[in-house]
Parts: structure tokens; C-alpha cells; sequence
């Protein structure tokens, strides 16, 4: 029952050393129920334990691991500004514009009465900066994220299944974000 105490030493060396902490990102790719298909993003100090989890995860969930490319194809990278407000179009394409911001989608956030601005990855900073030249920096997020380019509606029963993978697989500590092509 008692660990040796080399082992001790170890781990709280390793756990207070600054250069210690070699975290690599990760992407992985499954299908979930009725079509469903999932990005998993990952950041993690250990590529042998994410990976079995992530897989144990989709696994036990009923969902199956994909190979990699075999679902991020269906995907595109875009720049993503979470606002949390309503945007007017109008007066984001005009500030837009003053950034240079060659092409930008405006869509409603997931919450009521917040918006989200899609762009080019290349362009997400310059759009976020025109964001703030609207005076709507605080409480704005921006990041990089995968946008289906094929929307699958899946029956409330598939729905709730997949609902489920995508829960569990956010309570890992490694999982940093899941996205999904469910439309629903």
C-alpha cells in the first residue's frame, strides 16, 4: 500500500517543473449514431492514456473510431468570434471592411441573444479586432473551429445517443472541444 518514495519525489518534480509540462495537441475523428460524425480536440501530457480514453469513450458509447481524413474532409477550419450580444449585420460589414476583412457569416449563437462570426482562419485576429472597434470586446471569444459542410438531422433518439458520447467525452480532462455535423 505504501509508494516508494523515489516515486513521490518524481512526480512532484515533474508536476512543479515549468519545461516538464510537454503537452501536444491532438485531433481524432468518430462516428456517432444515425450519420453523426465527431472532431475530437485534444491537448494532453500523455498521448498513451488520451488516446485510450478517447477511444473507451466513443467505444462504450456505442460510437466507432474513424481513421484519420475519413471525417475531417466533411469539415472546413474557420475562424470563430463568439460575441454575447446581437450583432447588426450592416454594422459589422462595415467594420469589417475597415479591417480588411475579405469574407465573414454572421449566424445566431447557441444561447439566445449572443451571435457568432465565422471567417477565414487567416483573418480571425483582424476580425476580432474589429469586433472591439465596435466596442463589443468584453465577453467576446474567439478561436478556431471546424464548420460541417454537411448538416446530418438525426432522429431524437440518435440525437440523445450522440448527445451522450460527446458528454462523456467533455468530462475527460485531455478533451478540450467535441464538434459534431448534427444539425438538430
Amino acid at each position: 500500500n505504501s509508494v516508494p518514495t523515489d516515486n513521490i519525489n518524481r512526480a512532484i518534480k515533474r508536476a512543479t517543473e515549468k519545461d516538464a509540462g510537454d503537452f501536444t495537441e491532438s485531433t481524432f475523428e468518430a462516428y456517432g449514431h444515425g450519420g453523426a460524425s465527431f472532431i475530437i480536440n485534444v491537448l494532453s501530457d500523455n498521448a498513451n492514456r488520451c488516446t485510450a480514453d478517447v477511444r473507451s469513450t466513443v467505444n462504450k458509447n456505442g460510437g466507432k473510431m474513424a481513421e484519420s481524413g475519413s471525417v475531417m474532409f466533411m469539415y472546413d477550419l474557420k475562424g470563430k468570434v463568439e460575441v454575447p450580444t446581437v450583432i447588426d449585420e450592416e454594422e459589422l460589414m462595415m467594420a469589417a471592411i475597415d479591417a480588411d476583412v475579405d469574407d465573414m457569416e454572421l449566424t445566431e449563437g447557441e444561447e439566445e441573444g449572443t451571435s457568432i462570426v465565422y471567417t477565414d482562419p487567416k483573418e480571425t485576429g483582424a476580425m476580432f479586432e474589429a469586433i472591439k472597434a465596435m466596442g463589443l470586446e468584453e465577453g467576446s471569444k474567439m478561436s478556431l473551429s471546424h464548420v460541417t459542410k454537411a448538416p446530418v438531422e438525426c432522429t431524437e433518439e440518435d440525437f440523445e445517443k450522440n448527445m451522450a458520447i460527446i458528454d462523456a467525452l467533455e468530462e475527460l480532462d485531455d478533451v478540450d472541444s467535441v464538434e459534431h455535423n448534427m444539425s438538430n
